[in-house]
């Protein structure tokens, strides 16, 4: 989207995650113009299925790196000061 460094598939998995109104997302990001907005928004509609696809394989990359890397150490450190309480 022009030169705002914002991509539309990041308005996209705004509006999918929290169902936000174009003024809403336009209070998230500010940068944007309501137009900017609604031209992403009219994208998606033109392109769903191809977005939603990216999405879902953007999700599905995240996931596997979080299961290569592991469990943080802290996070174990709290769960077991959590269970001793």
């Amino acid at each position: 989207m022009d030169d705002t460094k914002i991509k539309v598939i990041e308005i996209v998995a705004d509006k999918l995650a929290n169902a936000s109104t174009p003024e809403e997302m336009h209070e998230q990001f500010p940068h944007l113009s309501l137009a900017q907005i609604h031209a992403a928004l009219a994208y998606y509609y033109d392109h769903k299925q191809e977005l939603e696809a990216q999405i879902q394989a953007d999700l599905r990359e995240v996931q596997a790196l979080r299961e290569a890397a592991g469990e943080p150490p802290k996070a174990e450190q709290l769960r077991k000061l959590q269970n001793r309480k």
